[in-house]
């Protein structure tokens, strides 16, 4: 099982506070392990324009018509002083890994410089943090009932407001996330 390009989706049982009722976007798994962002929790006061000014990064030229007001998401517990951004192709910055055929992760200064310019990618998402997991332990957590797994879906990663994206990631597999019981079973 791999679950690169895929949500997880917090079980509603799940209280860590970090993870409750969150949807992590997994970049990579595989045999040593796994690495996600977290897309739904808003870091509070937060926004693209401020991560900008902090770096002395002032977009040319300005494209009025593109926001920097959208927020910056906690993208999990490690490296919360680390920026990660979550966007569609083109992958020509300094570090990029393409995650899927549409979804491209970079750590790089020079995809930041774009941001509020025509050069920016069509759809980003800006976190600090990530999750990750060692190997077998997300596995573990799956057979545990903590999550939900569901290919990733565009318009939930990029479009879809942040409070609606837990319960529109859980529709994706036919589950209406806010009725459904805190466990479930194996059949």
């Amino acid at each position: 099982m791999n679950l690169q390009h895929h949500f997880l989706i917090a079980m509603p049982a799940l209280q860590d506070p970090i993870f409750r009722r969150s949807v992590v976007y997994i970049c990579e798994h595989n045999q040593d392990g796994a690495m996600g962002i977290i897309v739904n929790k808003p870091l509070e006061n937060l926004q693209i324009e401020g991560i900008l000014e902090k770096l002395k990064i002032t977009p040319e030229p300005r494209d009025p018509a593109i926001r920097l007001d959208k927020a910056v998401m906690l993208g999990g517990p490690l490296a919360e002083d680390r920026g990660f951004i979550l966007h569609t192709p083109p992958s020509r910055f300094a570090s990029s890994i393409r995650i899927s055929d549409n979804t491209v992760i970079t750590t790089s200064r020079d995809v930041l410089e774009t941001l509020g310019t025509q050069q920016q990618p069509s759809n980003v998402l800006v976190a600090l943090g990530y999750a990750s997991w060692d190997k077998g332990q997300l596995e573990q957590e799956l057979l545990n009932n903590a999550w939900l797994t569901a290919p990733a879906d565009l318009n939930i990663l990029f479009k879809t407001p942040i409070a609606e994206r837990w319960r529109e990631a859980a529709k994706l597999i036919g589950i209406d996330i806010l009725t459904m019981p805190g466990v479930a079973g194996h059949a």
